[in-house]
């Protein structure tokens, strides 16, 4: 705390970064989908059904992956925003499930994070990490009846006896979380935890 009150909630755009992430990747999807259609009408066109047929099943599946990005473009864009604060911490989805927790609720909080393994170059190049929020109530009992929008965190993944919000393929929301949860909930946080690698994000 500062002479001029409490430090700043830390606030972190969940939903800014999907989106990003779906442009990009339905992008270099449909782009890759609409040439794989282009090559496979030409192969077509030279007499070769077979690579045709093969370009043909690759460009539509690429093609799809575009279209669905266009598809759930509201959803996945709707705004979202965690806020770590004084409070507690909570999740601000006005059009899904938001909750809130207050500290004083909690028995420990941590980010949990894993790194899919290199299994060539391309994946040594572009390393991707999954980065979670885990909280741990202090009386799961009376916890749970008190934060039903949560349920579905319940356990997630590999968590016992807490909740855990998957938050991606976001390597770079660790630095704000970690300050925010040293600024406002140090008694309670347990650091940034690395689960290991994983061949695949799940």
């Amino acid at each position: 705390m500062t002479a001029w009150g409490p430090p700043p909630p830390v606030v972190v755009d969940l939903g800014k970064s999907d989106t990003r992430k779906v442009l990009v990747g339905g992008s270099v999807a449909g782009g890759l989908g609409i040439l794989a259609l282009i090559g496979a009408v030409s192969a077509f066109a030279d007499g070769e059904p077979v690579g045709g047929i093969i370009a043909g099943i690759i460009g539509v599946a690429f093609t799809g992956i575009g279209v669905m990005a266009v598809v759930k473009w509201k959803t996945i864009s709707r705004p979202r925003k965690l806020i770590i604060e004084q409070q507690g911490i909570r999740l601000d989805d006005p059009q899904g499930m938001p909750w809130a927790v207050g500290w004083q609720e909690l028995g420990a909080v941590s980010i949990s994070r894993t790194q899919e393994r290199a299994l060539q170059l391309a994946d040594a190049l572009v390393r991707r990490t999954l980065v979670r929020v885990d909280l741990h109530p202090r009386d799961p009992q009376r916890f749970r009846p008190a934060h039903q929008t949560m349920e579905p965190l319940w356990e997630f993944h590999r968590v016992q006896n807490g909740y855990r919000l998957p938050l991606g393929d976001s390597a770079g929301f660790i630095a704000p979380i970690d300050h925010g949860l040293r600024t406002f909930a140090p008694q309670i946080y347990r650091g940034v935890i690395d689960e290991g690698f994983s061949v695949g994000l799940h």
